[in-house]
Parts: C-alpha cells; structure tokens; sequence
C-alpha cells in the first residue's frame, strides 16, 4: 500500500506552473496579487536605482562649477531660470528670489534672506518629494505581502482538509498536492516581501542623503548670499 501511494505521488506534477493550475480561484487570485506586486516593487527599485544614481552624479557636476569660481549671476545665466537638475533647481530658486529682492535703484528690498531661504526649502521639498515618490509601495508591499501570501496558505489549507474528509482518505497522493499549493501562496508572499523591505531601506536612506546634500547646499549657498546682504 505504502509503495502504490509513492508511486502515485511521483506521477503527480508538483511543478510551479502545475502547482498553479491546480490551485483554488482564490488561491489563485492571491498567488497573482503577489506576482504583480513584485513586478511592481522591481520596476520601482530599478527606477529608483538609476535615478538616485543621476542625481548624485548631477549634484557632483554642479558642485563642481558652483565651486569653481565662476561669477554665481554667470553661473545662473548658463542654467537658466527652469534648469533640469535637482541641485540646480535648489540654485534656480535661490537666484530667482535674489534677483527679485532688489529694488530698481539697486537696492534690496527688506526681508531678502528669509524668502531667499523660503524658496530654497520649497524647491528642496519638492525634490525630495520626486526622489521619494514610490518608497511607500514598497514600504506597503514589504509589510503586507507575508500576510497576503499567509491568507492564500490559510485558504488552500482549509481546501485540502476538505478534500481530505470528502474523500476520506489521508494517504499523500491526496493530501501533498494541496499543501505544496497552499504553501506556494506564501513563498511567493516572501518573495514579494523579502526585496521590498531590503530595498525600502537602502533606497530611503539613499535618499535622505542625497536631500541632506541638497540642504547643505542650500545652508552654504544663504550664507554666502547673506555676505552680499550685508556688504
């Protein structure tokens, strides 16, 4: 008996694909939320990776020529009032309100330093806000895909013991095939999670540092125009 019961297992495909096939409608709703949020959540570390990786390089090619000498008013010609880079985006915003603040005569127009700093912190804000942008999701994805993948395990299991008492048998030919379904519900559940939460705390502290460079710039570029303020 115990050989014809091995034997019937060994026919049987316990494949991905067949385990898949085999499985209940909402197992299998389950199993393709969890696919999907992993396509979703690599597509966003890829996005994430490459774009924080332009951004350094950006912010080091315009640390570069805000360092190097050049006039600041000639610097901010060659950019221009709506330059692409993040950093020069920080710079566009901090020229455009020194620019404004003086008067026809050549003077400054009170308050000058505070709005210059204002205008920074907004154009720091929504940078940070576009580097940010899709952490959440993979924030979301990491904590909850375990329980989702627990929630198809849960399901398929129940399904099996039903089958179990329906057919009143418990050799392995009946009861293995809807374990490894159920199972499979929250492997892919990890699989979905593990990478999330990995790359949510990488990317995040990615981030925070280059907006952390962005405000240090900031700092430095205020005190300078605060020089001219008092000159």
């Amino acid at each position: 008996m115990e050989t014809e019961t091995l034997a019937l297992a060994q026919e049987i495909d316990f494949s991905m694909w067949a385990l898949f096939a085999r499985a209940t409608l909402t197992v299998k709703l389950v199993m393709l939320l969890l696919i999907v949020a992993s396509f979703w959540s690599w597509s966003i570390i890829i996005q994430k990776t490459i774009s924080y990786r332009a951004a350094r390089r950006e912010a080091a090619r315009f640390d570069r020529a805000f360092w190097s000498g050049e006039p600041l008013d000639g610097l901010f010609d060659q950019i221009g009032p709506d330059p692409k880079g993040h950093s020069e985006k920080v710079f566009a915003a901090g020229m455009i309100e020194w620019r404004r603040s003086h008067r026809d005569d050549g003077g400054l127009i009170a308050g000058a330093q505070a709005r210059i700093d204002r205008s920074m912190d907004v154009a720091i804000a929504k940078e940070a806000e576009g580097l940010q942008n899709g952490l959440p999701v993979l924030a979301t994805v990491g904590s909850t895909a375990p329980f989702v993948g627990l929630f198809g395990t849960v399901w398929g299991i129940m399904v099996a013991f039903i089958d179990i008492a329906e057919q009143q048998s418990t050799n392995l030919a009946v009861v293995a095939p809807g374990i490894a379904e159920a199972l499979l519900a929250t492997g892919l559940g990890l699989l979905a999670a593990i990478p999330a939460v990995v790359f949510y705390n990488k990317l995040s502290a990615d981030a925070d540092r280059i907006i952390a460079g962005y405000e240090a710039f900031a700092d430095e570029f205020s005190t300078i125009l605060s020089r001219q303020l008092d000159l």
